[in-house]
């Protein structure tokens, strides 16, 4: 979704992301996280190093060993990080994102995961429901993406209507390719969270893959009213905004609640995606319009459309329910875990990088004229993409249609500043049109 000179400096901050983590995780993420003697507010280092974790039944499952869980559940805390940063895409520079993948997983994602999914943890005790992590993974990325764009603040000419193409996304097809893959994974993590190959384990997958369906249809709908196009980045958007708001509630709700789900995050998300410009933030990829307002709205569904005979299709987890079930303090226990999750990521996120951005060394956001050129080549020195653009002109005479390399025209233009491209002449430099 971003253009093409900054694509390759975000594919590295996803998968730096996921080394960082893992390493944080191995350090001392998991034991902060789900230590079996966690307080309320965080976990202790028992476990930090791995120390401990092998074979016995894990704090998730009695029937999962503690290093399988481990090592599920570092994929949720790897990926969170990757979400948050996607604000700072095109302008904020690799270093300190690095360092801050690292304090942010410690100081926020592993605080809020604590108190959701710990059983020690004052979220779990109060009887909050979130089963693949609306808050801890999408609440939490969302907002601190929204505190690290207000941080950074707007790309050069973002904003100004003359450069608003500039910003389109560069390659709608890898958007649709990286929606499928998230498609598919979503399936592991949603269906994976019920630690089990059982009927609540196949609910969690149905009624992800229909929010998701519900939710791409919906955005396409919202979309072709004001535009009268059939976007495909609004099928992505609205896919993936279903799929955000149903994590917190997929292995608690139903078919039929799934797609009131499904239908309202998406709703919320797309109406969400305009508060950047009512407020004039620069949110690049919309990650707190997707992930934070569709994890909350997530959130405060599941209080809504929670039922206990869904939970307890594993045979072995007892809820009271929701609103479903007449269980009216459930949206309470959901609005204190979401508006706690997202009050902790927000500050604590603004804190972290206000510190960091007075450090000699660690200022956040690239030079202007590194920005111009592009992260790619200003900071990794490699390019996603190694070819040369083309323009297409059309002979006045024929009609025809005839390609001219960018090359070629910048070689004319040398020898014939201001002029128009002559197409007789471009057939004069066979050398040229070799080299492209």
């Amino acid at each position: 979704m971003a253009r093409s000179k900054n694509a390759l400096s975000l594919i590295m901050c996803s998968v730096l992301s996921l080394v960082v983590v893992t390493v944080q995780w191995f350090i001392w993420g998991y034991s902060l996280t789900f230590s079996r003697n966690a307080s309320p507010f965080i976990g202790n280092l028992d476990n930090a190093f791995l120390r401990g974790v092998l074979g016995d039944p894990s704090i998730g499952s009695k029937s999962i060993p503690d290093i399988v869980f481990m090592i599920f559940q570092c994929m949720f805390a790897a990926l969170t990080p990757a979400l948050a940063i996607g604000s700072a895409a095109e302008r904020g520079r690799l270093l300190p994102m690095v360092i801050f993948m690292f304090i942010w997983s410690t100081l926020v994602y592993d605080v809020i995961a604590c108190w959701t999914w710990n059983p020690n943890g004052w979220s779990a005790k109060l009887g909050g429901l979130d089963f693949a992590g609306g808050t801890p993974v999408h609440i939490s990325s969302g907002f601190a993406s929204l505190a690290y764009a207000l941080v950074l603040g707007k790309r050069q000419g973002h904003g100004s209507l003359s450069h608003a193409h500039d910003f389109k996304p560069h390659n709608m097809s890898n958007v649709i390719l990286g929606t499928a893959l998230l498609w598919f994974g979503w399936f592991g993590f949603n269906g994976g969270s019920a630690l089990s190959g059982n009927m609540r384990a196949a609910m969690a997958c149905v009624v992800t893959n229909l929010a998701a369906a519900v939710g791409a249809i919906t955005w396409m709908c919202l979309d072709y009213r004001i535009e009268r196009k059939f976007t495909a980045l609004g099928f992505c958007s609205g896919a993936v905004a279903g799929l955000v708001a149903i994590t917190p509630a997929s292995g608690f709700v139903g078919p039929g609640p799934s797609v009131a789900i499904g239908f309202l995050g998406a709703i919320a998300c797309n109406l969400a995606v305009h508060l950047k410009h009512m407020f004039n933030y620069d949110d690049a990829l919309d990650v707190f319009a997707v992930h934070g307002v569709g994890g909350y709205v997530g959130s405060i569904l599941t209080g809504i459309f929670a039922e206990s005979y869904i939970a307890g299709l594993d045979g072995s987890t007892d809820i009271l329910g929701g609103w479903m079930n007449q269980h009216w303090v459930q949206i309470g226990y959901q609005f204190a875990d979401a508006t706690a999750g997202a009050s902790w990521s927000f500050f604590i996120t603004l804190l972290i990088l206000l510190i960091m951005d007075r450090i000699p060394g660690l200022s956040l956001r690239v030079d202007p004229e590194m920005e111009l050129q592009g992260l790619d080549a200003a900071e990794i020195g490699e390019m996603a993409y190694y070819h040369v653009d083309k323009i297409v002109t059309v002979d006045p005479s024929s009609g025809q249609q005839k390609v001219v390399s960018e090359r070629v025209r910048e070689v004319h233009q040398q020898s014939s500043p201001g002029g128009d491209i002559d197409m007789e002449k471009t057939a004069t430099l066979p050398s040229q049109l070799n080299n492209v």
